[in-house]
């Protein structure tokens, strides 16, 4: 595994390996003893788009693991102004021991790692959020004790955390099924990797039969970030496809809910539900930090 690009590129084992690192690393962390793995070692982090948890994960998880992150946003890059990616990923290949990427286009992303040298990581693109699925898995095992014999679901946008989300429990043996009104599906890409699970993916615009007997429950905002101007247009197409106490009727009554934040209360999920599962909510939050450094220990140490 030399990047992180999408889930549909990792294997099942690579990602139980990251998962138990991760598992590691957070006991470490907890408990005070020192996991410096990557001393010495330059993160370059390339924001085309604003986050919260995703700067402040990763900066925090280079430090922790006595290396260096440095932000870089379109203001601080020529890549912004022009330049083009390729030239961008080789120079960076000659500063840096590592790159991670939040931005737009997949392609980006997928060039970066074409015509660079060193590994990149995506920390969020318009197709796939893979860091944070790696940091819901570990929650869900973390929670439930292991994915044998679960089901997760999805309610919502079929957007970039619905896709990788798919993939993801997929692949690690859970039963998956989203719920998404028709022209808000998940990418084709992604459906046409589900085919092969059969009876395990499910896709339906019924909330209530995708929740139903389902273990884990997950949403996402209706508008993502760059959808503002179509907020009024999605909230038209999403109603009813909220996380409510009907929703976790249907599901298993020893349920728990995952959003990846920022959550609009009283959208997606009513403010009620929300806190009922914050605990968990704020759990994914912090596995952000202890998921990712397992990636950048995996790809980035010698």
């Amino acid at each position: 595994m030399k990047h992180l690009l999408k889930l549909l590129d990792v294997s099942e084992k690579e990602i139980l390996e990251i998962l138990n690192l991760a598992d590691q690393l957070k006991y470490e962390r907890k408990h005070g003893i020192p996991h410096r793995h990557l001393e010495g070692k330059s993160l370059g982090m390339i924001f085309q788009k604003a986050s919260t948890r995703t700067r402040l994960s990763f900066e925090t998880g280079m430090y922790q693991l006595g290396g260096q992150a440095l932000f870089l946003s379109n203001r601080d890059l020529q890549i912004g102004r022009g330049e083009p990616v390729q030239d961008t990923a080789r120079v960076m290949s000659r500063y840096l021991d590592g790159i991670m990427i939040r931005t737009f286009a997949q392609q980006e992303v997928e060039d970066l790692a074409k015509y660079g040298t060193i590994p990149v990581i995506n920390g969020l693109t318009d197709f796939c959020h893979p860091c944070q699925i790696l940091a819901d898995l570990m929650t869900v095992r973390e929670k439930k004790g292991s994915f044998a014999g679960l089901k997760a679901c999805f309610i919502g946008d079929g957007n970039n955390m619905a896709n990788s989300l798919i993939v993801g429990c997929l692949k690690v043996g859970m039963k998956f099924s989203i719920a998404c009104p028709d022209g808000y599906r998940p990418d084709s890409r992604v459906l046409d990797f589900a085919k092969d699970y059969g009876d395990k993916f499910t896709l339906t615009d019924n909330v209530p039969e995708a929740a139903a007997d389902a273990d884990v429950v997950i949403t996402d905002v209706w508008a993502s970030m760059g959808q503002e101007d179509e907020k009024a247009k999605r909230e038209a197409a999403f109603k009813g496809y909220q996380v409510n106490d009907g929703v976790m009727k249907a599901a298993r009554g020893d349920a728990m809910v995952l959003h990846c934040l920022p959550a609009h209360r009283e959208e997606e999920i009513t403010a009620k539900v929300f806190e009922e599962h914050a605990d968990e909510i704020f759990e994914e939050a912090e596995n952000r930090l202890h998921a990712q450094k397992a990636v950048m220990v995996k790809l980035m140490k010698d």
